[in-house]
């Protein structure tokens, strides 16, 4: 798949590229699934809130995306 996530993906476009990319949410401890900020807050703005590290989420994700 041609997709690139970046800081400013919305939450909620990611969830809906695929439901596997819910399991790298989980993973760096992002349970984003029915979080009403999925719909607004963009990748990076989530990151921030709960103190993620943004690079190694872009990387797992992006990753995950290229095996879709």
């Amino acid at each position: 798949m041609n997709i690139t996530i970046t800081k400013e993906t919305r939450v909620c476009e990611i969830l809906e590229i695929d439901h596997e990319l819910e399991k790298v949410f989980d993973k760096h401890g992002m349970p984003c699934l029915g979080c009403p900020g999925a719909e607004q807050e963009s990748l990076g703005e989530a990151a921030e809130g709960h103190g993620i590290d943004i690079e190694a989420l872009l990387t797992d994700l992006n990753e995950q995306v290229q095996k879709i």
